[in-house]
């Protein structure tokens, strides 16, 4: 009777670590997933949609650590995942910030009041007051950007505004860049460009 008591009870604590085990590794998939995930969205937000989040996320603040430091940071207060459709997204109805640390501990922040992050296709779709924010104190606003995170780069056909810290203002529609914002290729533009004597 007592060796039948010990088995269940090793039975029970083998369990607890098996949940916990598994309860870790789906956090750790699901943060991975929204990091390094995209989306893409040809549908309005406006448009409603006939099926219902797998999941829902309220007051999240993910952090993505390496070598026991922070590389990103990502709070939004409302987060819904539709992990189990064929292509599967996770929407951010109520919007998002983004830190993106440096190794000298500066950060690169992107703001947006909607987003939606595609798993399979490596694209964000940023929508409604769109900010970026560089380490180097260049301001982007627009009401929609795409950035394609497998290769680093970010577009856009609408109007954008562009910041540079040197007072450089740049005023256009449509936009190619890359992340870093070092090659910047406008479609159509006016400004006020600051050159260095």
């Amino acid at each position: 009777m007592l060796d039948w008591r010990k088995r269940k009870s090793a039975q029970h604590i083998n369990m607890k670590a098996f949940i916990a085990l598994f309860k870790s590794i789906v956090c750790l998939f699901i943060i991975l997933a929204m990091l390094f995930s995209c989306e893409n969205n040809t549908s309005s937000k406006s448009t409603s949609t006939t099926f219902e989040p797998d999941a829902v996320g309220k007051t999240i603040n993910l952090k993505y650590t390496d070598s026991g430091k922070v590389k990103v940071n990502l709070i939004s207060p409302l987060m819904h995942d539709y992990g189990q459709l064929k292509f599967p997204f996770r929407k951010f109805p109520q919007g998002l910030k983004v830190n993106f640390y440096e190794e000298d501990s500066t950060k690169n922040i992107i703001i947006a009041d909607y987003a939606i992050i595609y798993n399979q296709t490596n694209l964000v779709e940023l929508r409604d007051n769109v900010k970026i924010i560089t380490k180097d104190s260049t301001i982007l606003k627009t009401n929609l950007l795409f950035w394609d995170r497998s290769i680093e780069w970010l577009y856009t056909d609408q109007s954008y505004t562009l910041n540079l810290k040197n007072g450089t203002l740049n005023k256009g529609v449509g936009f190619d860049a890359n992340q870093k914002f070092t090659n910047f290729i406008s479609r159509s533009n006016i400004g006020t460009q600051v050159i260095d004597e």
